[in-house]
């Protein structure tokens, strides 16, 4: 008797195989770090279930993306927002891999550009936040830098579509200056009427030429490429009647990998844990407002003395929120002093690194940035926060990692240094709300582990 199995009793489509066997983003992750030692625990605790599973992402099968047309063909992954395609062979096809690396350098770029943009907009600005504390914790959680930048997967096709479009835009902008130019030095004449209609036929070509890039990918090379070509293919698939449920597959796995729900939250609760732990002492280091009066100073004195301390340990603090993604691990500071005195070299550079890269941004403070130039600045305040956040990560994670404590000797020096380097950071910072638009605002702002805006 022949066994008939389940797959041939029941076929089960190609989408449904693919989304159940190839784990989640987060699953891959975390199955290479798959014990993450705990302190306040014996033994090492699993961390898959530390983390927020993300929702289930519907995925097409390759044969059912297959491209007839020969000029660019799609792959299993053309559709795919939660992996980078794989890295052409240099030899065999350096076209093709010095476009990978084109894409990805482009992607970067797109990417910092999409955290700058949510970084400029109120309360969207979480969003922000929240995206910098989930590659934080992913670094802290593997020790991988390669998990550094989430979004990588997606930005390229973002940024394909947001810069080609805008290319296109500006082309019919020109086109539209012309017209006015020529309407006004002979109105009704028949130069005047040809600009016209060249502008009306331009708009149409190009709505419809965008419009077929972002319907076949959205990749930025597909902007540049022949309209009848995507056309083509855009008939094709049409035809063979997969089209529709191909371009539903692709806006679910986009929706998918945004995240936006967790994102936000991460912020939101990573911004209220710092805020809780700099509150008071930014409150006592800000109260200075009469030299005459000893209690004023004392005050401050020891608002900046208490302003040190937190300072040097927030950022631990939310590296291992981020991680663990639970409100509590923001206020396990017995924990986190206990992994510094495995580490102290890398928690020393990592801090005195972050707060390095952070002071420059209060020079942007000294005078109230105009309307339409703060657009500009957001992105110096991502690119400078960015990279201090995964450092941070990154040492949190080797703290986790090893077993044993540094000698006492190395801890004490370390700390000795932290003091006097994070006591001129704060020497620093109380003069700005002397020379700032802000006033005494711009304490509380605190970029380095708040929102990363220059507001």
């Amino acid at each position: 008797m022949r066994i008939v199995a389940s797959s041939e009793r029941f076929p089960v489509s190609p989408a449904a195989t693919n989304s159940e066997t190839r784990p989640d983003p987060v699953e891959r992750e975390l199955i290479e770090f798959a014990e993450f030692a705990d302190e306040t625990e014996a033994e090492p605790v699993d961390v898959t279930d530390r983390v927020l599973e993300s929702p289930p992402i519907l995925e097409m099968a390759p044969a059912t993306l297959a491209d007839p047309v020969p000029d660019v063909v799609a792959d299993s992954t053309y559709f795919s927002f939660d992996a980078l395609r794989p890295f052409p062979h240099l030899l065999r096809h350096p076209l093709r891999a010095a476009y990978w690396v084109f894409e990805v350098a482009f992607g970067v770029a797109s990417l910092f550009a999409l955290l700058a943009l949510l970084a400029a907009i109120p309360i969207v600005n979480f969003l922000a936040l929240g995206y910098m504390l989930d590659a934080e914790g992913r670094v802290a959680r593997t020790g991988k830098l390669r998990y550094a930048l989430p979004l990588l997967p997606l930005a390229p096709k973002l940024g394909g579509i947001a810069f080609g479009t805008w290319i296109w835009c500006w082309v019919v902008q020109l086109i539209a200056d012309a017209a006015t130019d020529a309407e006004l030095i002979a109105p009704g004449s028949g130069v005047a009427l040809a600009w016209q209609i060249g502008l009306t036929v331009a708009t149409i070509g190009v709505a419809l030429h965008v419009l077929l890039a972002i319907a076949r990918g959205g990749r930025l090379r597909l902007f540049f490429w022949p309209t009848p070509l995507n056309a083509l293919w855009l008939l094709r698939q049409l035809a063979g009647g997969n089209y529709a449920q191909m371009a539903a597959t692709a806006v679910t796995e986009f929706v998918a990998a945004l995240r936006l729900r967790h994102h936000f939250w991460l912020g939101l609760r990573g911004f209220m844990g710092a805020f809780a732990w700099l509150f008071i002492p930014t409150a006592m280091f800000g109260a200075l407002q009469d030299t005459s009066k000893p209690g004023q100073v004392f005050l401050t004195l020891l608002g900046g003395f208490v302003l040190v301390c937190v300072l040097s340990w927030v950022p631990f603090l939310q590296a291992r929120f981020a991680a663990d993604q639970r409100w509590s691990a923001m206020f396990e500071l017995k924990q986190v002093r206990a992994l510094y005195r495995r580490t102290p070299i890398a928690f020393l550079l990592s801090v005195v690194l972050m707060y390095a890269l952070a002071l420059p941004l209060y020079l942007f403070k000294l005078f109230e940035t105009p309307q339409d130039m703060r657009w500009l600045l957001t992105p110096i305040f991502v690119v400078s926060i960015y990279p201090a956040r995964i450092l941070v990560g990154w040492a949190y994670s080797w703290a986790v990692r090893k077993e044993r404590r540094s000698w006492l000797i190395l801890r004490f020096l370390c700390g000795v240094l932290t003091w006097p380097l994070l006591g001129f950071y704060v020497f620093i910072l109380f003069f700005t709300p002397a020379v700032g638009a802000a006033g005494r605002a711009v304490l509380f702002q605190h970029h380095a582990v708040l929102l990363p805006w220059p507001f």
